[in-house]
């Protein structure tokens, strides 16, 4: 087979021409379906447009013959074929429309390859290359070029074939390989999905182990939680003539400890002693800066320091290791048997009282808390409890979830009198509850109750 050049009027023409090339070169079936469909992806506009296009194809040449040049004004040997004429060049070498053949410059590496250029003289503009299912090269001009590797030896395409088989048996082949490639392709993607089922299978059953690890994490944590909360918060003390309850909710639920604590405790007199503390900020660090004021306070109570000077006193004994420690304080001291009530107070919410009729008042004493200045009690405020009066005890995290305090206090006294009635481990949560249906600004939360119960 020697070099031609074809002139195509019709896409019929130009895939007849490229298949039966193909075929006479042996290039495989599916390489020879996409040289074609990019071919004519080419062409397509120009020979719709009612305008022909070229067609040229050099063989593959054996080394050291100049892959397919020929002398200048040389003409082809060959006879006519279908869909072809004559190469005829001008004497210069030329094409009749002014182009030279082998004007790429690669023919020198074309060894073992078949060059198809495909020629669009008329084109208005350069035809696009973009998303060829054959990747073709540009040539400068409104010229393609393909070049593709042949497997046969050089002159056996020609030789060893005998009649090339018609365009409906070529049709045929490609659909069988078309068909052949789409089959391996579902075999492929059927494994794929099955692989992918089983690594499914193997992260779902991964996924269930971790969530069974995390669980059992997250319940020996509740249960690290609920000892340190144990040892932090005493239960209530049980003491004739006195019901007493408390309810605690951290701000953050995966850090359940803060710096609202409270302690209670009997004096050697028999009076009911209670501290009700809310250290400055959340987590580990606030709760051990109200550990240590509870502790103080304790400690101070037990040594018999008047109530009045408790605050003051603990601001002192506190700021020599803890510079820090800013805390707002409730000290509450309560005879069970004559219902005698005394409170200091620095810097924290009143206490509310409510009586067995439901009536309700704040008990307010002005102070200032641990690290403020001027820290203590400025007076001691004295009432009584009688028979089913109720003294809610609290800090700020109940009354300010929705950033209004006196807002806040009317709605606990409102609260407070409608659960009074109930059994007195309720109460404290009840009133949580109703308190916290809007929440604007979290924060941890005390509320601890005692009712009096008997005269």
């Amino acid at each position: 087979m020697k070099p031609q050049i074809t002139t195509v009027h019709s896409l019929a023409g130009l895939r007849s021409t490229l298949r039966r090339l193909a075929h006479r070169m042996g290039l495989p079936v599916e390489l020879r379906y996409r040289l074609a469909l990019s071919a004519v992806r080419v062409a397509g506009a120009e020979l719709a447009a009612g305008r022909p296009v070229l067609l040229e194809t050099v063989p593959p040449q054996p080394c050291g013959e100049g892959a397919g040049e020929r002398p200048a004004g040389s003409r082809p040997s060959g006879g006519r074929s279908a869909g072809t004429r004559p190469d005829s060049t001008r004497p210069d070498g030329a094409r009749p429309d002014g182009t030279r053949p082998h004007g790429d410059g690669a023919e020198g590496q074309d060894t073992g390859r078949l060059v198809v250029r495909l020629h669009l003289p008329h084109a208005p503009r350069r035809p696009s290359l973009e998303g060829l299912p054959l990747p073709a090269e540009r040539l400068p001009g409104t010229t393609a070029v393909w070049r593709v590797p042949v497997p046969l030896p050089a002159g056996g395409g020609d030789a060893d074939r005998d009649d090339p088989p018609g365009l409906v048996d070529l049709l045929e082949e490609e659909l069988s390989a078309a068909v052949d490639r789409a089959d391996t392709l579902a075999e492929d993607h059927q494994r794929l999905k099955h692989e992918l089922a089983e690594t499914n299978s193997g992260v779902l059953a991964l996924y269930v182990q971790l969530e069974e690890r995390d669980e059992q994490l997250r319940q020996a944590h509740g249960r690290i939680l609920r000892q340190l909360e144990d040892a932090l918060r005493p239960p209530p003390v049980q003491v004739p003539g006195l019901e007493m309850a408390v309810h605690y909710e951290p701000a953050e639920k995966h850090a359940p400890t803060g710096g609202d604590l409270y302690d209670w405790f009997v004096l050697p007199d028999g009076t009911v002693h209670i501290t009700v503390v809310d250290a400055l900020g959340h987590g580990l660090t606030s709760t051990r800066s109200a550990l240590n004021v509870t502790h103080a306070v304790r400690t101070l109570a037990l040594e018999g320091h008047p109530l009045d000077s408790i605050v003051a006193r603990t601001d002192e004994v506190l700021a020599t290791f803890d510079h820090e420690l800013m805390a707002t304080v409730q000290l509450v001291r309560l005879d069970p048997v004559t219902g005698e009530l005394v409170l200091a107070n620095g810097s924290h919410p009143p206490a509310l009282l409510v009586r067995a009729d439901g009536e309700s008042s704040l008990l307010e004493v002005r102070g200032r808390g641990i690290g403020f200045p001027l820290p203590g009690s400025e007076r001691l405020l004295r009432d009584r409890l009688d028979p089913g009066d109720l003294l809610v005890l609290y800090t700020d995290g109940l009354t300010e979830s929705r950033r209004d305090p006196r807002e806040g206090e009317q709605r606990l006294a409102l609260a407070a009198g409608r659960h009074r009635h109930r059994p007195i481990e309720d109460i404290p949560a009840a009133i949580a509850a109703e308190m916290h249906t809007v929440i604007l600004h979290p924060d941890d939360t005390v509320a601890l109750t005692v009712r009096r119960t008997s005269g």
